[in-house]
Protein backbone atom coordinates (compact mmCIF):
# COMPACT_ATOMS: atom_id res chain seq x y z
CA UNK A 1 0.00 0.00 0.00
CA UNK A 2 1.21 3.53 -0.71
CA UNK A 3 0.02 6.89 0.63
CA UNK A 4 -2.52 7.46 -2.14
CA UNK A 5 -4.07 4.04 -1.56
CA UNK A 6 -4.09 4.63 2.20
CA UNK A 7 -5.87 7.96 1.74
CA UNK A 8 -8.38 6.39 -0.64
CA UNK A 9 -9.11 3.65 1.91
CA UNK A 10 -9.46 6.18 4.71
CA UNK A 11 -11.88 8.24 2.60
CA UNK A 12 -13.98 5.06 2.26
CA UNK A 13 -14.00 4.67 6.05
CA UNK A 14 -11.40 1.90 6.15
CA UNK A 15 -9.10 2.56 9.13
CA UNK A 16 -6.28 0.46 7.66
CA UNK A 17 -5.50 3.58 5.63
CA UNK A 18 -5.00 5.58 8.81
CA UNK A 19 -2.96 2.76 10.32
CA UNK A 20 -0.63 2.84 7.30
CA UNK A 21 -0.19 6.63 7.53
CA UNK A 22 0.54 6.40 11.26
CA UNK A 23 3.15 3.70 10.67
CA UNK A 24 4.78 5.76 7.93
CA UNK A 25 4.92 9.14 9.66
CA UNK A 26 4.43 8.88 13.42
CA UNK A 27 8.07 8.62 14.52
CA UNK A 28 9.30 11.57 12.46
CA UNK A 29 6.20 13.58 13.37
CA UNK A 30 6.80 13.06 17.10
CA UNK A 31 10.49 13.97 16.67
CA UNK A 32 9.50 17.13 14.80
CA UNK A 33 6.92 18.20 17.38
CA UNK A 34 9.28 17.36 20.24
CA UNK A 35 12.07 19.50 18.82
CA UNK A 36 9.68 22.46 18.61
CA UNK A 37 7.82 21.96 21.90
CA UNK A 38 10.44 20.39 24.15
CA UNK A 39 7.97 18.19 26.01
CA UNK A 40 7.73 14.54 24.90
CA UNK A 41 4.20 13.95 26.20
CA UNK A 42 2.89 17.15 24.64
CA UNK A 43 4.62 16.30 21.35
CA UNK A 44 2.87 12.93 21.28
CA UNK A 45 -0.45 14.64 22.07
CA UNK A 46 0.05 17.09 19.20
CA UNK A 47 0.76 14.26 16.76
CA UNK A 48 -2.23 12.24 17.93
CA UNK A 49 -4.46 15.29 17.58
CA UNK A 50 -3.26 15.90 14.04
CA UNK A 51 -3.85 12.24 13.11
CA UNK A 52 -7.37 12.40 14.57
CA UNK A 53 -8.13 15.62 12.73
CA UNK A 54 -6.74 14.03 9.58
CA UNK A 55 -9.08 11.06 9.93
CA UNK A 56 -12.08 13.32 10.57
CA UNK A 57 -11.37 15.70 7.69
CA UNK A 58 -9.81 13.34 5.15
CA UNK A 59 -12.60 14.12 2.67
CA UNK A 60 -11.25 17.68 2.45
CA UNK A 61 -7.78 16.48 1.43
CA UNK A 62 -6.96 17.27 -2.21
CA UNK A 63 -5.73 14.06 -3.84
CA UNK A 64 -3.62 16.09 -6.29
CA UNK A 65 -1.40 17.34 -3.46
CA UNK A 66 1.41 15.45 -1.79
CA UNK A 67 0.40 14.13 1.62
CA UNK A 68 3.71 14.37 3.50
CA UNK A 69 4.24 18.17 3.18
CA UNK A 70 0.58 18.80 4.03
CA UNK A 71 0.79 16.55 7.09
CA UNK A 72 4.05 18.01 8.40
CA UNK A 73 2.74 21.52 7.91
CA UNK A 74 -0.09 20.61 10.31
CA UNK A 75 2.42 19.07 12.76
CA UNK A 76 4.65 22.16 12.73
CA UNK A 77 1.73 24.60 13.03
CA UNK A 78 0.16 22.68 15.92
CA UNK A 79 3.54 22.32 17.64
CA UNK A 80 4.12 26.07 17.41
CA UNK A 81 0.68 26.72 18.92
CA UNK A 82 1.35 24.20 21.71
CA UNK A 83 4.75 25.75 22.43
CA UNK A 84 3.16 29.19 22.71
CA UNK A 85 0.54 27.88 25.15
CA UNK A 86 2.97 25.87 27.21
CA UNK A 87 3.90 27.41 30.51
CA UNK A 88 7.55 26.88 31.24
CA UNK A 89 7.70 26.52 35.00
CA UNK A 90 10.83 24.38 35.05
CA UNK A 91 14.30 25.72 34.36
CA UNK A 92 16.14 24.79 31.19
CA UNK A 93 18.37 22.46 33.19
CA UNK A 94 15.36 20.57 34.56
CA UNK A 95 13.75 20.24 31.13
CA UNK A 96 16.99 18.97 29.60
CA UNK A 97 16.83 15.88 31.81
CA UNK A 98 13.64 14.85 30.00
CA UNK A 99 15.42 14.41 26.66
CA UNK A 100 13.98 11.35 24.99
CA UNK A 101 16.60 8.59 24.71
CA UNK A 102 15.90 8.10 20.99
CA UNK A 103 17.38 11.53 20.31
CA UNK A 104 20.72 10.44 21.72
CA UNK A 105 22.99 8.30 19.58
CA UNK A 106 25.52 6.02 21.20
CA UNK A 107 29.17 6.52 20.32
CA UNK A 108 31.58 3.61 20.14
CA UNK A 109 34.02 5.01 22.73
CA UNK A 110 33.15 6.49 26.14
CA UNK A 111 34.93 9.80 25.36
CA UNK A 112 32.97 10.18 22.13
CA UNK A 113 29.76 9.29 23.91
CA UNK A 114 30.39 11.90 26.59
CA UNK A 115 31.30 14.59 24.07
CA UNK A 116 28.35 13.77 21.79
CA UNK A 117 25.99 13.74 24.75
CA UNK A 118 27.35 17.08 25.96
CA UNK A 119 26.93 18.57 22.49
CA UNK A 120 23.36 17.28 22.14
CA UNK A 121 22.52 18.67 25.56
CA UNK A 122 24.01 22.05 24.60
CA UNK A 123 22.07 22.08 21.32
CA UNK A 124 18.91 21.02 23.14
CA UNK A 125 19.26 23.82 25.70
CA UNK A 126 20.04 26.35 22.97
CA UNK A 127 17.01 25.29 20.90
CA UNK A 128 14.74 25.66 23.92
CA UNK A 129 15.83 29.28 24.30
CA UNK A 130 14.58 30.17 20.82
CA UNK A 131 11.04 31.43 20.21
CA UNK A 132 8.72 28.71 18.81
CA UNK A 133 8.76 30.16 15.28
CA UNK A 134 12.55 30.11 15.16
CA UNK A 135 12.63 26.56 16.55
CA UNK A 136 10.15 25.56 13.86
CA UNK A 137 12.23 26.92 10.98
CA UNK A 138 15.40 25.29 12.33
CA UNK A 139 13.59 21.95 12.62
CA UNK A 140 12.06 22.30 9.15
CA UNK A 141 15.34 23.34 7.50
CA UNK A 142 17.80 21.06 9.27
CA UNK A 143 15.69 18.11 10.48
CA UNK A 144 13.03 17.84 7.77
CA UNK A 145 15.47 19.20 5.14
CA UNK A 146 12.92 21.60 3.66
CA UNK A 147 13.97 24.37 1.30
CA UNK A 148 13.17 27.98 2.11
CA UNK A 149 10.54 27.92 -0.66
CA UNK A 150 8.85 24.91 0.95
CA UNK A 151 8.93 26.63 4.32
CA UNK A 152 7.31 29.75 2.82
CA UNK A 153 4.53 27.57 1.44
CA UNK A 154 4.04 25.51 4.59
CA UNK A 155 4.15 28.36 7.12
CA UNK A 156 2.36 30.81 4.82
CA UNK A 157 4.79 33.58 5.63
CA UNK A 158 6.78 35.81 3.25
CA UNK A 159 10.23 34.61 2.23
CA UNK A 160 11.75 37.58 4.03
CA UNK A 161 10.15 36.47 7.31
CA UNK A 162 11.42 32.90 6.92
CA UNK A 163 14.91 34.17 6.08
CA UNK A 164 14.84 36.51 9.08
CA UNK A 165 13.71 33.73 11.44
CA UNK A 166 16.46 31.44 10.11
CA UNK A 167 19.05 34.19 10.37
CA UNK A 168 18.00 35.13 13.90
CA UNK A 169 17.81 31.51 15.02
CA UNK A 170 21.24 30.66 13.60
CA UNK A 171 22.75 33.80 15.12
CA UNK A 172 21.26 32.95 18.52
CA UNK A 173 22.38 29.33 18.28
CA UNK A 174 25.89 30.41 17.30
CA UNK A 175 26.04 32.72 20.29
CA UNK A 176 24.61 30.12 22.67
CA UNK A 177 26.82 27.28 21.42
CA UNK A 178 30.08 29.25 21.43
CA UNK A 179 33.13 27.23 20.31
CA UNK A 180 31.00 24.34 19.05
CA UNK A 181 29.24 26.63 16.59
CA UNK A 182 32.48 28.08 15.19
CA UNK A 183 34.07 24.66 14.75
CA UNK A 184 36.77 25.21 17.37
CA UNK A 185 37.99 21.98 18.86
CA UNK A 186 36.27 21.15 22.14
CA UNK A 187 39.56 19.83 23.60
CA UNK A 188 41.22 23.28 23.40
CA UNK A 189 39.20 24.51 26.37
Amino acid sequence: MDEQQAIARLKQGNLTGLEFLVQQHQVKAVHTAYLIIGDPALAEDVVQTVFLRLAQKIDQFDDDRAFRPWFFRAIVNDAIKAARRQKRSASLEDSSEAIIPWLLDTAPRPEELAEASDLRLMVWNALQRLPPEQRAVIVQRHFLEMSEAEMVEKLQRPASTIKWWLHSARKSLKSLLGDYATGDDHEKR
